[in-house]
């Protein structure tokens, strides 16, 4: 989709909306933070590397010549999804899914050596960026290096032998035993591994709420005690696990709110009153990730051009600003219009990298706009109301003199929209050219799918 470049003049009219006493309380009380994050998560944004798909050569060091792009690009943390060596036995497909762990602490030999790892994250490092891993605590491969000695660290059926996680079809993975204190004991010491020899930043942490919550509890307090600055992301939606362990999870529930408007099945009101309650369902100062996609909504559930159509951009823009910590998933910016292949190798077609302006520009404005960070350091949410709320979503972020405003058109028609209120003083156009504007309630005529947004 172009982006829609027509010089836009908006003469200012309306003072910034006003809150009642009350109200200003209520957010000046949520700015009390009750979860610890280390500083430099405040306005980290997140990019989800599949190792084995994102170059020809499927390798680590393959991964470090795009290091400093996606520095440029304004990505903050690097999530590699698992590195360890993969499981033969039960293996799904030819090259296995990264999900069944051979040996926790090594690197899968098709990815390279430790030592190319610890080159990957020494050179993120130095381009201030951080690395996290995919940590997979629920299950192991058939052939992970603990059953040889530990077959009571397994939850194992009528006969004695490994069985996959109850529930699943997850054939190709053997269930831990959480009741065992010794195997708890060993997960934490290989995580421990991680960060004491790699000096990785933090976990991403495969179906965290399979996973008993004082366990998490347990190994968030050993990480910490070597660096306290780990950053810890729950792949789960639940809010027990950010009482002490979890710095993120998963905004699931946002994404299909935007499937279902895409599909016609939820309306604008969904995202009313998703948020809400978003301040309140979970512990003060939680951090929320909000994506259009990811390893498992591309390869399982259809691309953002399957799910979004002509809007995949304009949901982009509205995912990327209405609040929490943003994720762009390997190959996203370069307009991945096929599932990836999840057991097999299928490396991504960059091309000429055609939204890399695109997600450049909203991720740089998530690190330098403080209306835009993350949890209590982020600014408050205000829906604008317009003449044409069916299907134009437009809304407000507010951090003392910081602001941003968000106008998408989240339908196929050409709307002229007006607004009841808008913020006042001047702004910055992201995505239209233009000089400093002050907006208008008279407002402007939208083309399908696009999207607006100043900032200040």
């Amino acid at each position: 989709m172009k982006l829609h470049y027509a010089l836009i003049l908006l003469v200012f009219t309306l003072a910034a909306c006003g809150e009642s006493g009350s109200k200003k309380e209520a957010k000046e009380e949520k700015k009390e933070e009750s979860l610890y994050h280390p500083d430099w998560t405040k306005n980290a944004t997140i990019y989800e590397v599949n190792v084995r798909q994102h170059t020809p050569e499927g390798t680590i060091n393959a991964l470090i010549p795009d290091l400093t792009r996606l520095s440029e690009m304004g990505v903050k943390i690097l999530w590699l999804m698992p590195v360890h060596p993969i499981g033969e036995v039960n293996r799904k497909g030819g090259e296995g899914s990264y999900y069944s762990v051979k040996d926790y602490r090594a690197i899968n030999p098709e990815f390279g050596t430790m030592e190319d790892f610890k080159n990957f994250v020494d050179r993120a490092h130095s381009l201030e960026m951080k690395v996290i891993i995919d940590w997979v605590a629920n299950h192991s491969a058939f052939d992970n290096v603990w059953t040889e000695e530990h077959m009571d660290w397994y939850n194992l059926d009528s006969l004695g032998k490994l069985q996959p996680p109850e529930g699943t079809d997850w054939w190709d993975v053997a269930d831990l035993n959480y009741d065992n204190p010794e195997m708890r004991q060993g997960m934490i010491d290989a995580m421990r591994f991680w960060v004491e020899d790699a000096s990785i930043d933090g976990f991403r942490c495969d179906v965290a709420s399979y996973v008993p919550t004082d366990f998490w509890n347990e190994a968030a307090d050993t990480l910490r005690s070597v660096n306290e600055d780990i950053f810890m992301l729950a792949e789960a939606e639940t809010p027990e696990l950010h009482n002490k362990a979890f710095n993120a999870g998963y905004a699931w529930e946002w994404l299909h709110i935007i499937n279902g408007i895409a599909s016609g099945d939820k309306s604008l009101d969904d995202i009313d009153s998703y948020m809400a309650k978003a301040d309140t369902a979970f512990p003060n100062g939680a951090y929320k990730m909000y994506f259009t996609t990811n390893h498992d909504e591309n390869s399982w559930n259809g691309t953002v051009f399957d799910r979004f159509g002509d809007g995949q951009l304009a949901y982009a823009a509205l995912t990327f600003t209405i609040d929490g910590m943003p994720l762009v998933y390997s190959g996203q910016e370069a307009g991945m219009d096929y599932a990836l292949e999840f057991f097999e190798k299928d490396t991504i077609e960059w091309g000429d990298i055609e939204y890399g302006d695109f997600y450049t520009s909203l991720l740089q404005l998530n690190v330098s706009n403080p209306a835009l960070w993350n949890g209590n350091a982020g600014g408050d949410f205000e829906r604008i109301k317009t003449n044409a709320d069916d299907f134009v979503y437009a809304f407000v972020r507010t951090n003392g003199d910081n602001q941003v405003v968000t106008v998408v058109n989240l339908s196929d028609t050409r709307p002229v929209v007006n607004f009841e209120d808008l913020p006042d003083g001047e702004f910055q156009s992201l995505f239209h050219d233009g000089d400093l504007t002050q907006l208008s309630k008279e407002g402007f005529a939208m083309e399908p799918f696009e999207y607006y947004m100043f900032y200040k």
